[in-house]
């Protein structure tokens, strides 16, 4: 059985880019359907962009 600290920075790993994706996705689709920068959609895409792309940074920061 693997130690449970492995199998939360891989799940960390894996779920981390998806957060970030996610946001992204958010992002394109509030633009595309005629928001401005200032939208709800863009500021919860960037709020989720930001946290993808900070637990990434910090479980690959991390010593293992």
């Amino acid at each position: 059985m693997a130690p449970s600290r492995g199998i939360n920075t891989t799940g960390t790993r894996i779920l981390a880019p998806l957060i970030g994706a996610l946001g992204l996705l958010i992002i394109i689709r509030t633009l595309a359907a005629g928001g401005d920068l200032l939208s709800i959609g863009v500021l919860l895409g960037l709020v989720f962009l930001a946290i993808g792309a900070g637990r990434l940074y910090l479980s690959l920061r991390a010593p293992s």
